[in-house]
């Protein structure tokens, strides 16, 4: 029986604003070393015995981000599923079970979150030992984490009476607890947090849906069997799983099943769910600051202090938060941080793009940056790796002046193409169809220097495209 990983990459992270965005969310950010979460989620599985290749499930916008960071860890991918909705994690656990028994119908899910930081591996590699035990046997697992602080931002799982083995039958689930109460929690030995992280056999938890939320499960099948595939992508049918409820696998089985199993799980995990659980995992130094960058202190304790690219200067602070980026500061009181997705919302009612991309933004084909935006002109960094090629586009607005400081461009402008080399460039008239690519075998950096009366990334017009896109 095959264990097919499936890891949910649907999240926002808008907790972790201004260095999370809705383009380029925390699970793809390299927050503790070179890797991102997602990439230590995909190695903390590679090389376990009988565990397969992982099966993704993520949204459209997201979809070439993870493409890429696998490869870049050289980790093989069954699929990825893209979600047109966003539907909680029900809809993508009944999408996942659909897919996998399509081809493996004794296969057993284990699903994961993108996003969790869990430094000892050998627990948990030996909790999902454990876990494939129960799931072989028909039982439903979730790896409930040993708390080790009266915890206000977790729910919680009531452990009832022990089974055969390690396991726990499920009493109930609680919802996020006041201080005393999860004092109690804690005191009583008797609860878990809730990590979101469960193991069954496909077919078992297909049933499940079936019987207590057949909607989800209803929905997620024919959004499969109408699902569109390109390249490695499973696009899921919009107008079947669409019509899906907004519900956790929580609430449309966990809390309703009789097969139910809770495996205690002491792994050093953390969800690192906001600026203070990055600081209650990190480095410290003498004054129990966190400092990742570039930071003079004085007279600072007890602060996690992260600059992206200047200097940042902090004194008289105690128990804060300062997070610098090119486009944004967020200055914050340690135990106010969980709300720090007010802000996003404040952004996103304003019309501000400050959440939804960083000055980096991340293509199929590379990246770019922005380096200065005025009226009627924008100054960006291109990037292009090696053998990729932008769409054959045009532009109503904009016209377009590129300059090559790095590698080889091969340009099509209207009916000629031609070669342009370092230190050379060109002009691109508007509502002139082009096109961009690196034929040689390092990255192509271009600066673009773009002019007219609308400069937005939606005033393109694409012709062809090596990537299935209608728009950046």
């Amino acid at each position: 029986m095959a264990i097919i990983p499936v890891i949910l990459s649907g999240g926002s992270g808008t907790r972790l604003w201004p260095l999370s965005r809705e383009a380029y969310p925390k699970q793809f950010l390299q927050l503790f070393d070179h890797h991102s979460l997602f990439q230590s989620t995909l190695l903390r599985l590679k090389g376990m015995e009988g565990v397969g290749a992982p099966l993704i499930i993520c949204n459209d916008q997201h979809r070439f981000v993870v493409a890429e960071q696998a490869q870049g860890v050289g980790v093989a991918l069954s699929g990825i599923i893209l979600e047109p909705v966003g539907r909680n994690t029900a809809p993508a656990v009944a999408a996942a079970c659909a897919f996998a028994m399509e081809t493996h119908p004794d296969a057993v899910l284990l699903i994961l979150p993108a996003d969790h930081l869990i430094l000892d591996l050998v627990a948990f590699q030996q909790a999902i030992g454990q876990g494939l035990g129960y799931a072989q046997s028909g039982h439903v697992v979730t790896f409930g984490i040993v708390p080790k602080t009266p915890e206000t931002g977790f729910g919680y799982i009531h452990r009832g009476a022990g089974n055969d083995g390690a396991g726990f039958a499920i009493q109930r689930f609680v919802e996020k607890p006041d201080v005393v109460t999860a004092q109690s929690y804690l005191d009583s030995g008797a609860y878990y947090w809730n990590s979101g992280m469960f193991m069954f056999a496909a077919q078992v938890m297909m049933a499940e849906l079936n019987t207590h939320a057949p909607e989800v499960a209803y929905s997620a099948q024919e959004g499969l069997a109408q699902a569109i595939k390109d390249f490695d992508f499973i696009r899921l049918d919009l107008a079947s799983f669409s019509t899906s409820p907004k519900i956790s696998i929580d609430y449309a089985v966990m809390e309703k099943t009789n097969l139910g199993v809770v495996l205690p799980l002491d792994a050093g995990w953390s969800d690192v769910g906001s600026w203070a659980a990055l600081w209650g995992v990190g480095e410290k130094d003498t004054a129990d600051n966190v400092i990742i960058g570039d930071a003079l202190l004085h007279n600072v304790d007890h602060c996690y202090i992260r600059s992206e690219s200047r200097l940042v200067a902090g004194v008289g602070l105690s128990n804060h938060v300062v997070i610098e980026t090119a486009d944004a500061v967020l200055v914050a009181a340690k135990d106010s941080v969980q709300d720090v997705g007010s802000i996003v919302k404040q952004l996103q009612q304003l019309g501000r793009r400050e959440h939804q991309n960083r000055q980096r933004v991340f293509r199929p084909w590379g990246s770019y940056k922005c380096l200065n935006i005025e009226d009627r002109f924008q100054v960006k960094r291109i990037r292009v790796n090696p053998g990729a090629t932008l769409s054959l586009q045009m532009h109503h607005h904009r016209a377009e002046h590129w300059i090559v400081v790095r590698g080889t461009a091969q340009v099509i402008r209207g009916d000629e193409s031609f070669l342009l080399t370092e230190d050379q460039s060109t002009y691109i008239p508007l509502g002139v169809r082009h096109r961009l690519a690196n034929p040689g075998k390092i990255p192509l950096d271009i600066i673009e220097i773009q002019s007219g009366s609308y400069l937005g990334e939606d005033d393109i017009l694409r012709f062809e495209d090596d990537y299935g896109r209608s728009s950046d």
